[in-house]
């Protein structure tokens, strides 16, 4: 039986969320629990346990931590534009490739500390040194922050194929007659379901309309 300092060593928090994410990506977000988490790193559950609590907030929030820690630092002499489109790109990005993560989280607030300093207060400050209030900055920021969470939480870009043909069976049932734009121009709407492009130029649609150097 391996040492307690050993078992905890093998299940750090990075190692924690690595393996959790594993999981969920495998097998949906009921995959996730403690006893399969504990056989996936090869400890017991009680050394998870002691990691991260005895339930699944604990497990989501070291994954939280996880992803927030690999967002770009961006330095302050990067344009205001650049700089914002780098770090909710590189957020959505990261959550597009765990979709179970989000079922995970709910409504829960994603506040963790590695968020915090890689995201919330980076770019609040960002948007007050481009000349936005503190009101603006905010509502500038829970903006392209909400539509970042919907656009990954909304479609499975971690299986497109199985989406796009989910989506085309169900149009194809539909009655013409009823629905004439989604039945006339499939071929149009399909692409659409996974087209990460569709989070990106809606993005940027967000920045151009919030830069204060284009006001």
């Amino acid at each position: 039986m391996p040492r307690q300092s050993a078992s905890l060593d093998s299940a750090t928090p990075g190692a924690i969320a690595i393996a959790a994410l594993a999981l969920i990506d495998e097998g949906g977000p009921q995959a996730l629990n403690l006893r399969a988490l504990a056989d996936r790193l090869g400890v017991s559950h009680t050394t998870v346990h002691r990691r991260c609590g005895s339930t699944l907030a604990g497990l989501v929030d070291l994954c939280t931590d996880h992803l927030a820690a690999q967002l770009p630092d961006v330095g302050p002499d990067i344009p205001w534009a650049v700089a914002t489109e780098t770090r909710f790109a590189r957020l959505y990005e990261l959550l597009a490739r765990h979709p179970g993560l989000m079922a995970l989280r709910g409504t829960r607030p994603w506040l963790s500390r590695a968020l915090l300093a890689r995201l919330v207060e980076p770019q609040l400050a960002a948007n007050i040194a481009a000349g936005m209030t503190p009101g603006e900055s905010i509502a500038t920021y829970r903006q392209m922050y909400l539509f970042t969470l919907g656009a990954a939480s909304f479609v499975d870009h971690a299986n497109p194929a199985s989406a796009l043909t989910t989506t085309r069976t169900a149009l194809a049932a539909l009655d013409p007659g009823d629905f004439p734009v989604l039945t006339g121009h499939l071929e149009a709407i399909l692409p659409a379901v996974v087209d990460h492009e569709v989070y990106h130029s809606g993005l940027r649609r967000l920045i151009r309309a919030a830069d204060p150097s284009a006001h």
